[in-house]
């Protein structure tokens, strides 16, 4: 059984999580730069399974894409040309960054920690991965 990995693709930085092998808990894993993605990921699978890829899909209040659809689109061929063995499955994104804010504000970090940017980004992504894995129990 592999690991559910969760990317929130941002123009600049991309947060990543993954499950534990047993897929019970989702946690942070790394920020990298997204156009250092690719590689990255063909690190970590050379270490790790990983049977799904979970990506983060924004979208407007009217269900539109947003600003960074196509962007993201972008990223996620580049994705399925580098790994054509692993699914990629798409998450509705909406308020995670302001979710993962407002549980980094709750955890009792300083405000230099709070405000880094890889946080936000790290936990935007472990929250899609819950959201994933429960939606798919």
């Amino acid at each position: 059984m592999g690991r559910w990995l969760a990317l929130d693709i941002g123009s600049k930085r991309t947060g990543i999580a993954v499950t534990d092998p047993l897929r019970i808990i989702a946690t942070a894993l790394d920020t990298v730069p997204t156009k250092e993605l690719v590689p990255f990921l063909k690190n970590y699978f050379l270490t790790e399974q990983v049977d799904i890829v979970v990506v983060g899909e924004p979208k407007q209040m009217d269900n539109s894409p947003s600003e960074s659809a196509g962007m993201i689109n972008k990223e996620i061929e580049k994705l399925k040309k580098a790994f054509v063995e692993i699914n990629i499955h798409r998450v509705d994104e909406r308020f995670t960054s302001k979710m993962a804010s407002q549980v980094i504000a709750q955890s009792g970090k300083t405000k230099k920690e709070r405000q880094k940017k890889e946080l936000i980004d790290t936990v935007s992504a472990t929250i899609i991965l819950q959201s994933y894995m429960m939606s798919n129990q």
